[in-house]
C-alpha cells in the first residue's frame, strides 16, 4: 500500500503562485511514476502533469504547459507542483497519484486532494 498526502492548496489571486506538495509513504518504489490530476467544480478529473521514474521526463496538459512545473524529490518521497500565473480556471481539487506501468490509464494510488481556488 502507498499513502499520498497533498498539501499547499489555498486561496490565491489570479496571477499568483502556489506550490503543492505530495508526501508519499508506504511501499513507494523509485520506479513508480507520479503525477498530478485536478477536478474542477462540476467536471471530470483531468490529467495535469506527470514525471517519469525512468529518466525524469515531464509531461503536461496543454492548459498548464509553461505555467506549472512538476518535480520529485526521491530522497524525501515527495512530489511537487509549482503553479505560476494562476488563472480562475485553475480552480479545482488537486490530486497526486502513483501509476505503475499503465500509462496513466488506471493510476494505482490517489491522495485525498487539496483545494485550490483562484479568484480574479
Amino acid at each position: 500500500q502507498v499513502q499520498l498526502v497533498e498539501s499547499g492548496g489555498g486561496l490565491m489571486q489570479a496571477g499568483g503562485s502556489l506550490r503543492l506538495s505530495c508526501a508519499a509513504s508506504g511501499r513507494i518504489f523509485s520506479r513508480d511514476n507520479m503525477g498530478w490530476f485536478r477536478q474542477p467544480p462540476g467536471k471530470e478529473r483531468q490529467f495535469i502533469a506527470a514525471i517519469s521514474s525512468m529518466d525524469g521526463s515531464t509531461y503536461y496538459a496543454d492548459s498548464v504547459k509553461g505555467r506549472f512545473t512538476i518535480s520529485r524529490d526521491s530522497a524525501k518521497n515527495t512530489l511537487y507542483l509549482q503553479m505560476n500565473s494562476l488563472k480562475p480556471e485553475d480552480t479545482a481539487v488537486y490530486y497526486c497519484a502513483v501509476d505503475r506501468a499503465t500509462g496513466w490509464t488506471t493510476p494505482k494510488y490517489w491522495g485525498q486532494g487539496t483545494q485550490v481556488t483562484v479568484y480574479s
